[in-house]
């Protein structure tokens, strides 16, 4: 099972505040620690919203909308994938993520569709279609 955890954003983060040094170092020694257990497939942190976007559908109509967005903590600040056994093996993960400068309030943890939840709906021809285009993706 992949399950994307996603980490959510403070008021530090979306005001640019970069991790202290032990913090990176913990949060390196972790990543080597998922990597070493098979698990991560992957993980990146993202810059605060002010340097995004959202585009916003309408119907047929979008609108883009530039950041900052407001309340921080419904932002993400990062993520990561990891192919675990079950929702408890990630949540085990999870409680080990280091939190050296505190600076984690909340860390989301959300299970990824595979092809066979979507049903008879995602026909044998959609699903070749799909793998080939992940294969050409390098997933």
């Amino acid at each position: 099972m992949k399950f994307m955890v996603l980490i959510r954003a403070t008021e530090d983060m979306e005001n640019g505040v970069m991790p202290s040094e032990a913090a990176l170092t913990e949060m390196t020694d972790f990543n080597e620690k998922l990597v070493n257990a098979g698990i991560m497939v992957a993980g990146e942190g993202l810059h605060p919203s002010a340097k995004g976007a959202r585009v916003k559908f309408d119907g047929k109509k979008t609108t883009v909308i530039d950041g900052p967005f407001a309340e921080a903590k419904e932002l993400i600040a990062g993520y990561w994938i990891w192919e675990v056994g079950s929702l408890e093996e990630a949540i085990e993960w999870v409680k080990q993520v280091p939190n050296t400068d505190g600076g984690h309030g909340e860390i989301e943890i959300r299970q990824i569709f595979e092809a066979d939840d979507f049903g008879a709906e995602f026909t044998e021809e959609a699903r070749a279609k799909d793998a080939a285009l992940r294969a050409r993706a390098g997933e």
